[in-house]
């Protein structure tokens, strides 16, 4: 039988909530936080998002050894929308920017490559949601001040 209610999130995610429900946080297993390197499966675009997101997640504490895995999917999926979204537009210009067509029976559609782009997209925000990359996840994730004042001096001293 399934989990009933919504998703359980991971400790480290609900500590930067600052815990809003102020239940205890359970001693959950705590892969190491420091990301095992990227799938030799990601290549091209998917290897130039995982090189993008990667360092940012681990950095947040939010992508540890055992989540490779789960980030090339996302990676990969990205890559995938990325493409159809190419072929969407091609499409949508060689039929003078319609974005439906009739069909033999009279029935009108939407062109394939757009529902495809539309399905990838829900299948990254699926992977977006698990770590906490989208701006409704992070809403009310708290961040330690001081280490964003330090941050910003450094940036600002580097300059």
């Amino acid at each position: 039988m399934g989990q009933r209610g919504p998703e359980k999130k991971p400790s480290n995610i609900r500590i930067l909530e600052g815990n809003p429900g102020k239940r205890p946080i359970k001693n959950e297993v705590k892969p190491a936080p420091v990301a095992s390197g990227k799938p030799k499966f990601l290549k091209g675009e998917a290897a130039d998002e995982w090189n993008r997101i990667s360092a940012k997640l681990e950095r947040l504490g939010l992508l540890t050894e055992i989540d490779s895995t789960a980030l090339g999917a996302y990676c990969q999926a990205y890559a995938r929308w990325v493409q159809l979204e190419a072929d969407a537009d091609r499409a949508i210009a060689e039929h003078d920017g319609q974005t439906t067509y009739d069909l033999r029976n009279g029935a009108t559609t939407v062109h394939p490559q757009i529902a495809a782009a539309a399905n990838m997209m829900k299948v990254m925000a699926s992977f977006l949601s698990k770590f906490g990359m989208s701006p409704s996840d992070r809403a009310g994730l708290v961040v330690d001040k001081q280490e964003d004042e330090a941050e910003g001096m450094a940036g600002l001293l580097s300059k």
